[in-house]
């Protein structure tokens, strides 16, 4: 028997999906490897047609954040303070998780499907980890596919980048906060016989 949607205690991935929200600033605080490999675990268990495990996820921390920023100003072509401002921006959490699609090869899946296999291990990530208590954020921007950026993450011939996952702590004032459902007007029709 099915728990009802309307009932005064929502399920637990109902109240999850309704408490989700971006963090844009984090503390330095940070997952384990530990953690992050049980809750990747759950993450990976998206629909995931012929079961072929079409993406990857690659732990930035340290030093690495800093490669990127440099991968990121040398594939715009940046110098001096732009540059540096454009370098600084991985550096913003403490933990930055790069998303990346991998498809397989399938006759019977196409590759568009594939990373749409990654984009739900994403998400589900990300929202994995916002129930663990970790603000989360997924950036991407006009360099996550440059060549510059792909070479920084060693990825092989194929695979994209999504996206990062930028995580760290939440801090104490979360300052203002706006909701962000989508309204539902014109997003959700039916079809009837």
């Amino acid at each position: 028997m099915s728990k009802s949607l309307d009932s005064p205690v929502p399920p637990p991935v109902l109240a999850a999906a309704q408490a989700r929200r971006s963090h844009s600033k984090v503390t330095e605080d940070a997952p384990s490897t530990a953690e992050l490999e049980r809750l990747l675990g759950a993450a990976g268990r998206v629909a995931d047609h012929s079961a072929l495990h079409p993406w990857r996820v690659i732990a930035l921390r340290g030093e690495a954040r800093a490669r990127l920023g440099r991968a990121l100003a040398d594939a715009a072509g940046l110098h001096g303070s732009g540059a540096a401002s454009l370098a600084a921006k991985p550096m913003r959490a403490p933990l930055l998780i790069a998303v990346v699609s991998s498809p397989q090869p399938s006759h019977k899946v196409a590759e568009w499907e594939q990373e749409a296999v990654a984009s739900g291990v994403a998400h589900m990530l990300s929202l994995l980890l916002h129930e663990a208590g970790w603000g989360v954020m997924w950036r991407t921007g006009p360099h996550t596919r440059s060549k510059a950026v792909a070479a920084m993450h060693g990825l092989a011939p194929g695979e994209k980048l999504l996206g990062w996952l930028y995580v760290g702590g939440i801090p104490d004032r979360l300052g203002s906060s706006h909701d962000k459902r989508a309204p539902l007007e014109h997003r959700l029709s039916t079809l009837e016989s």
